[in-house]
C-alpha cells in the first residue's frame, strides 16, 4: 500500500493542497485501504463512512451511479459541513463526488475537471471521453489547449483510443478515470487527487468549478424493454433524419442537433436499449425526451 500511495502521490502536488473536509463513503471496499494510506500526510480532514472491509456489504450496495447508495454520503457532506463527498465502488476503481451542497456530480463533469487539471501539466495532449458524455467535456477539453477524442463506451475501447492516441487521461460518464502515467489504468483515487489539486490551485468549492461550465441538462440512463430492438432503433433514426439531425454509429445510433442530441444504445446482454439525452434547457430536455421515449416505447 505505501508504494501504491507513493506513485499516485506523484501524480499531484501534495504541499499545495488545501487543508479541505472530505466525506469519503469507501463502502466497505477496497477504499477504506487504501484512502487512510493515501491521506496520511496530506492536509485534508477525512469523515470516514464505511471504511470496514467486509464483501457482504452490510450498509448498502458499493455501486455509486445509484441513488440510494449515496443518500448516507450526501447527508454526511451537508451536516457534517464538507468540502465535498467522495463515493467510491467495491474495488475503488469507480468514484463519483458530491459538491459542498449534497449535490451529485456526474461522472462526465468530473472529466471535465480532471482534463482541466492534467491539461496544465501536460498542454497540447490528446484526452479520450465516451460518447455518452456531455457536449461540456469536448468544449473543455479545446478551452484548455487539448485535443479531445471521442471513444465507443468502455474500457477495453477507452484505453485502446488512449494508446493509439498516447492520451494523458480517459474519462467515463460511469465513473471509470483512466490515466496514462497510471499505466492506462483506471483509478477512482487518482481522478479525486486531481480534482482537490484543481480545488486549491483555484482556491474554489465545487460548486463554484463547475458553476460556468456545468450549464446543459442531462437524463441520465433511460431503460427501455422492446421487442424489436433493431428495428426500433431503425425507426428512430428514420423520424430524426427527416427532420435534419446529424446522425452517427459510433456506439448504437447517436442524433444531434444545436441545442440538443440523444444516444440510443442496445444492451450487450438483454432485450433493452439505453437512452441518454441532453439538452441546453429543461423544458426541452424534457419535451425531446419524451418524444424519443414515445418513438420506443409507442
Amino acid at each position: 500500500l505505501k508504494a501504491y500511495a507513493e506513485h499516485v502521490l506523484t501524480m499531484i502536488d501534495p504541499s499545495s493542497l488545501k487543508p479541505l473536509k472530505i466525506a469519503i463513503d469507501a463502502g466497505n471496499g477496497m477504499a477504506g485501504a487504501l484512502v487512510p494510506t493515501v491521506f496520511e500526510n496530506l492536509p485534508c480532514e477525512i469523515v470516514p463512512l464505511y471504511f470496514e472491509l467486509d464483501g457482504t456489504f452490510p450498509n448498502h450496495e458499493a455501486n455509486p451511479i445509484e441513488p440510494e447508495n449515496i443518500r448516507d454520503l450526501q447527508h454526511t457532506v451537508v451536516e457534517q459541513e464538507c468540502d465535498l463527498g467522495v463515493a467510491f465502488d467495491g474495488d475503488a476503481d469507480r468514484m463519483f463526488l458530491i459538491d459542498e451542497h449534497g449535490a451529485f456530480i456526474g461522472g462526465d463533469m468530473t472529466t471535465a475537471m480532471v482534463s482541466i487539471q492534467l491539461l496544465r501539466k501536460f498542454p497540447d495532449s490528446a484526452v479520450v471521453y465516451n460518447l455518452i458524455c456531455s457536449r461540456t467535456v469536448p468544449e473543455m477539453i479545446e478551452e484548455h489547449g487539448g485535443r479531445p477524442i471521442r471513444s465507443r463506451v468502455g474500457h477495453s475501447f477507452i484505453k485502446a483510443t488512449m494508446r493509439d492516441e498516447d492520451a494523458i487521461f480517459g474519462g467515463e460518464h460511469s465513473g471509470h478515470f483512466y490515466f496514462r502515467e497510471n499505466w492506462y489504468a483506471d483509478s477512482g483515487l487518482i481522478a479525486l487527487l486531481t480534482v482537490l489539486q484543481l480545488m486549491s490551485d483555484e482556491d474554489q468549492s465545487l460548486s463554484a468549478i463547475l458553476e460556468p461550465i456545468d450549464s446543459r441538462f442531462r437524463s441520465g440512463e433511460i431503460n427501455s424493454e422492446v421487442a424489436d430492438v433493431e428495428g426500433t432503433v431503425k425507426k428512430v433514426e428514420e423520424h430524426f433524419s427527416s427532420q435534419g439531425a446529424e446522425l452517427d454509429h459510433l456506439d448504437g445510433l447517436t442524433v444531434g442537433f444545436d441545442d440538443w442530441w440523444f444516444n440510443l444504445r442496445a444492451s450487450n446482454t438483454q432485450p433493452l436499449l439505453r437512452l441518454n439525452v441532453e439538452a441546453d434547457d429543461k423544458a426541452l430536455l424534457d419535451e425531446r425526451t419524451s418524444e424519443v421515449l414515445h418513438l420506443i416505447r409507442g
